[in-house]
């Protein structure tokens, strides 16, 4: 059986993309999904002088060995100043050491969502210019406006979204 993994672009419990994620991620059918948690792997800040001295954490090899296994990602990354969350873009750093190509041009679910209007659009620009050149295979991207507004009960309210996000879903589980 194939597998996916989900992850939500932040470290807060109740984080809204991963909420988002693990979401979508359980639309696609006939796949074993992983939900990940930033949270679940003990990476320091990147740097250089941590790598040479001790090499790469357990952690990090245990998170780059899901990425390495999958067959899809679905990814809902937060917004922090319009660019990636502290915590993403640090595991995102240390899994660039192990593998230049990240993504492993595995078919990818690109997702962001915000309380507010623009649903992470920063982020969201800033993930499309840049995840290609690490092996990032979009099948499909995505800003979600005004999660709280739009997401109760544990999925979409909104139709328009809903159906966008299906029909995304559908897309991504063709390529998978």
């Amino acid at each position: 059986m194939k597998n996916i993994i989900t992850i939500g672009g932040s470290t807060s419990k109740l984080s809204i993309n991963k909420q988002l994620a693990e979401y979508a991620g359980s639309l696609v059918e006939g796949v074993e999904v992983v939900n990940l948690d930033l949270n679940d792997y003990d990476l320091p800040l990147y740097s250089i002088d941590i790598e040479n001295e001790t090499g790469f954490p357990k952690d990090l090899k245990k998170l780059n060995a899901l990425v390495e296994e999958t067959d899809g990602i679905v990814l809902s990354l937060a917004e922090h100043n319009g660019a990636y969350s502290a915590a993403f873009k640090n595991a995102f750093d240390w899994l660039s050491r192990i593998e230049g190509k990240v993504w492993r041009n595995k078919p990818m679910l690109l997702l962001s969502t915000s309380p507010g209007p623009r649903g992470g659009q920063s982020v969201m620009e800033l993930a499309l210019s840049r995840f290609p050149f690490n092996g990032g295979n979009i099948t499909g991207s995505m800003t979600f406006p005004s999660f709280g507004q739009n997401f109760k009960n544990g999925s979409v309210s909104d139709e328009d979204l809903n159906q966008k996000l299906s029909g995304l879903v559908e897309q991504f589980s063709k390529t998978i």
